[in-house]
């Protein structure tokens, strides 16, 4: 049987993999172990998975669930091939999203798959995107935040949607001052959760509240931001100040200024005469 498993990212804890598999009712199915906690987007295709959990037939939009030391199998009889976007977590990174979640009081999942839910389908389109741009640093939210939906929906524990307190609201506000402090340099979620004293998820899940985006994607805007405000004031080559403001490359900084602004950085640059 043919399955590519190409690792995108990882972190302290974690780690997805973009899993293509070829296999078709003519193979025989094949049995593995799950390492670790296993959470695994289906985006193409459908396949049996067994486990000692049970067995499920998963289409796209399906939820894989796995536990660590689980052996499994998976079989095409239905149809060839399948895509998965695979994330594994430690024991120890499954512990502290259990912790975080409302409710939550279990560490292991009972089911072998969440069915598809439109609580999820946004951050699942997310994911993927983020696998197809080549967006790599998105995914330490992207994994913890599906790791807090799946413990939350395999567990039937309700968010109890309570307003942060004044702590957490402390906690979000020195999180932004750090990072319009530092948005040039590396940033990830498990260092502003540590300078906050919290765990990665519950800081996560309360920045969200506070500043009504994640980390990340205000990382992303203070860094943008800042880009167009020396586009329009500085004759500083575009490459200069995308690396400047925390980009690798200056494909990806085109891709996300366009995205954000509505036009290429040179055009936006281009204007600014016209537009005093």
């Amino acid at each position: 049987m043919t399955t590519r498993d190409k690792e995108i990212a990882f972190g302290q804890g974690w780690q997805v993999s973009d899993v293509i598999c070829t296999a078709g009712a003519g193979d025989s199915p094949f049995e593995e172990e799950h390492r670790g906690f296993c959470v695994a987007a289906v985006t193409e295709g459908t396949f049996r998975y067994r486990t000692r959990e049970g067995t499920a037939i998963l289409a796209p939009g399906a939820i894989l669930l796995g536990n660590p030391g689980t052996c499994y199998e998976c079989g095409h009889e239905h149809g060839a091939g399948d895509r998965c976007l695979s994330f594994h977590f430690s024991p120890a990174y499954m512990e502290r999203v259990v912790a975080g979640v409302p409710g939550a009081r279990r560490l292991g999942f009972t089911g072998p798959r969440l069915p598809p839910l439109p609580a999820l389908a946004p951050l699942l389109a997310e994911a993927e995107a983020a696998r197809e741009t080549g967006d790599t640093d998105a995914f330490e939210e992207i994994g913890l935040r599906i790791a807090g939906a799946v413990v939350t929906a395999s567990s039937d524990a309700a968010d109890a949607g309570r307003a942060p307190g004044r702590r957490d609201q402390k906690r979000v506000a020195e999180a932004v001052r750090l990072i319009e402090l530092d948005a040039g340099r590396p940033l990830s979620l498990c260092d502003l959760a540590s300078s906050a004293a919290t765990s990665p998820y519950h800081f996560l899940r309360t920045f969200r509240q506070v500043a009504g985006m994640t980390p990340y994607q205000f990382l992303l805007r203070t860094r943008l931001h800042r880009a167009a405000v020396r586009l329009r004031t500085s004759d500083t080559a575009i490459s200069t100040i995308a690396f400047d403001a925390g980009f690798n490359d200056l494909s990806t900084f085109n891709r996300r200024f366009r995205r954000e602004m509505g036009e290429a950085p040179g055009a936006y640059r281009a204007g600014r005469t016209g537009r005093r």
